[in-house]
């Protein structure tokens, strides 16, 4: 399984401490397919997002981030080692998209938060149409993902998160025919819809372990 180095060393050789700092409980993480290039959607709600997702799967994530994380040459060198590329959101940056359609041909899993920024509360936002603009265009599948922690809040340290995979969604069960704005909008809210679903599973869960036996 090809990876980055600095990302296979922290991979393989820091668990222990991840594990300290942000607990977390993974639910059916077999759905990732073993191989193929995959985008991987998922809601964001803190800055560990990222760290969760990627020790919750054996195969490297490759995400889109903010261009502003790499003005700073030490974060930018670091998080470039470990496979993130920046994107000038809401500018429509070509370069950006060709890295993502590239790793997607690549056979690599690419991972957006669909809600193209950090949601203040860890409530849903509404979904940006890139994701399945790129899994339309690269004939990718879509992998929902959901990070929820207890209450529906945001994540911190020290504090168990669910981080719960749904069933792939294939490019033909988008909808997306003549590649038409609302199609788009409409692939988009279909992810967010299943992403939704995950967190409300989540959340029913912990609401289980808080009733007495």
């Amino acid at each position: 399984m090809k990876r980055t180095p600095l990302y296979a060393f922290a991979r393989t050789l820091l668990p222990w401490l991840f594990r300290a700092l942000m607990p977390m409980r993974v639910r059916n993480a077999g759905s990732m397919p073993k191989e193929g290039g995959v985008v991987l959607c998922c809601n964001h709600a803190s800055m560990t997002d990222p760290l969760r997702l990627a020790y919750s799967q054996r195969r490297q994530i490759y995400f889109m981030s903010k261009a502003e994380l790499f003005q700073n040459r030490l974060v930018g060198a670091v998080i470039g080692a470990l496979g993130a590329f920046p994107v000038q959101r809401g500018k429509g940056d070509k370069r950006a998209i060709g890295a993502a359609a590239q790793h997607l041909k690549d056979g690599h899993v690419l991972g957006v938060f669909i809600e193209g920024t950090r949601s203040p509360d860890g409530h849903l936002l509404r979904p940006k149409p890139g994701a399945v603009m790129l899994a339309h265009a690269c004939g990718a599948p879509i992998l929902p993902c959901c990070i929820t922690a207890r209450g529906g809040g945001l994540p911190r340290l020290f504090h168990r998160c669910l981080v719960t995979y749904g069933p792939v969604i294939q490019p033909g069960e988008l909808g997306i025919e003549k590649g038409t704005p609302s199609e788009f909008r409409n692939a988009s809210r279909l992810v967010m819809d299943r992403i939704a679903a995950l967190r409300e599973a989540n959340l029913r869960e912990f609401d289980r372990e808080r009733r007495p036996r």
